[in-house]
């Protein structure tokens, strides 16, 4: 898969330090800058967020940004700070965009922007046209700097959108959307301005989304138009959605407190999972989910620090990161494991004893094809998606793994518990797992086993019920 971002970059720069005093001359804070960062903006940030999925997994995927540069001083910082990613350039024939920003302990302070003034609708070379023709999928990144603009461009992104997905991320100062592109992705704002709707408080804030999102898919002639709801999720709207009810994603609940970088992270997650195949719900929500995990993480202060977690199968919560940020925290890890197909009150009990054994309770999950080598082709009753998520919906429970093994071993020596839970009556040799706790200094417990409750016999009297 080829994935294209299309869209004007800025050069970001942060300054963060601590304001303890104010200054002599003025009434203002005075911020003793202890770090200075510079990083890509704009469809820049957008391209690497991409970079770093690709990296960390997303094998077979080549990404392209096309774009245009100035000769300053600040675009020979930007393809520094996008080393690594191919680069399409044309001449922007206007000076770099900076912005930079100045942040006293976790409160931002004010932000100063050069060379922003309105800029001329650049020219676009043949090989930047050539890549955006050749890409299996398209993300706009629109910053209000003129590329989007360009009429050439414009006709051959509405040609590909017949037959490629194209994502839209608009901005107030942009054009709109060429027609038939797969969605577009203004956050509230923008899509009130855009279609001259009044704003909603409270409970009001989904319904004007809603009416916004029906004007602006008719202006646009969009297949979709997602509105970015913040701590919210996103609403859908599809083409011809008079007919249907708009779908709300919602989003997780996180402690975040700068969105800055939440929406660029969206639409690349979204981008991404619609170039593989997925359905537009399906993508919507795994983009809020990316969306929410970049924000927990620290945002765009905590980019490339780290690889980002690997998403794992079942509830969006990172099994992985929710061991390491328990044994950092000096936590005690609890896992235990089993094929939980139908959930009952012996899960719910042998779930409930483990967590109080610990400070966190991984549940590692037989997988669809795991359950079938293990009991017959006629289970699971419910997929490992739905056997994940209701098992990640217990207030117990703190995240799910699943695994294709027969038995958790490659599972356990990722996560690395401290203690290993297994519901019923088992001696060391039944469970060889109980030697690979050992090997880091874990140990495996039993706690008791509720005969009457069991999958079978509960399946049993399901078929029995009919």
């Amino acid at each position: 898969m080829k994935i294209v971002v299309v869209g004007d970059v800025l050069l970001d720069v942060d300054l963060a330090g601590e304001a303890s005093r104010l200054s002599p001359d003025a009434p203002v804070p005075v911020v003793d800058v202890a770090a200075a960062r510079r990083r890509a903006g704009g469809a820049g940030l957008v391209a690497r967020m991409l970079h770093q999925d690709v990296q960390n997994g997303r094998q077979g995927t080549a990404l392209e940004l096309v774009t245009v540069l100035s000769d300053d001083d600040a675009a020979s910082t930007l393809r520094a700070q996008l080393a690594g990613i191919s680069l399409i350039t044309g001449p922007s024939g206007a000076p770099t965009p900076v912005k930079t920003r100045i942040r006293a302990g976790s409160q931002a302070v004010v932000r100063f922007d050069e060379g922003c003034g309105e800029a001329p609708v650049p020219a676009v070379t043949d090989e930047m046209l050539r890549a955006v023709e050749t890409a299996d999928v398209v993300l706009v990144s629109d910053y209000g700097r003129g590329l989007a603009a360009n009429v050439q461009l414009r006709e051959l992104l509405e040609r590909v959108a017949a037959r490629t997905p194209v994502v839209w991320d608009p901005h107030p100062s942009g054009p709109g959307p060429v027609p038939g592109v797969a969605a577009v992705t203004p956050n509230l704002s923008e899509a009130l301005k855009a279609s001259g709707s009044a704003p909603g408080g409270g409970g009001e804030v989904v319904r004007a989304a809603a009416d916004a999102a029906a004007v602006l898919e008719q202006r646009w002639k969009s297949a979709a138009v997602i509105v970015t709801l913040g701590e919210c999720g996103a609403l859908i709207h599809r083409r011809g959605g008079s007919a249907e009810l708009p779908h709300l994603v919602p989003a997780p609940a996180i402690g975040a407190t700068d969105p800055c970088g939440a929406g660029d992270r969206f639409c690349s997650a979204l981008a991404l999972e619609l170039g593989a195949g997925a359905a537009l719900e399906e993508a919507t929500q795994t983009a809020v989910q990316r969306a929410a995990d970049f924000l927990s993480r620290g945002g765009v202060s905590a980019l490339g620090a780290d690889p980002e977690p690997t998403q794992l199968h079942g509830p969006a919560v990172d099994a992985l990161r929710v061991a390491r940020e328990t044994r950092e925290a000096g936590g005690t890890v609890v896992a235990t494991g089993g094929c939980f197909d139908l959930l009952h009150a012996g899960h719910a009990r042998t779930l409930s004893a483990a967590r109080r054994l610990g400070d966190c309770l991984i549940v590692c999950l037989n997988s669809d094809e795991s359950v079938r080598r293990l009991k017959g082709p006629q289970r699971p009753i419910m997929t490992e998606d739905d056997r994940a998520e209701l098992l990640g919906a217990l207030e117990c429970v703190d995240a799910v793994f699943v695994f294709g093994e027969d038995t958790p071993e490659e599972a356990l020596a990722a996560l690395r518990p401290d203690i290993w839970v297994k519901g019923g009556d088992y001696s060391a040799t039944e469970l060889p797992e109980a030697a690979l706790l050992r090997s880091w200094g874990g140990q495996t417990v039993t706690v008791p086993y509720i005969p009457a409750r069991s999958t079978t016999s509960l399946a049993s009297a399901l078929a029995e019920v009919g």
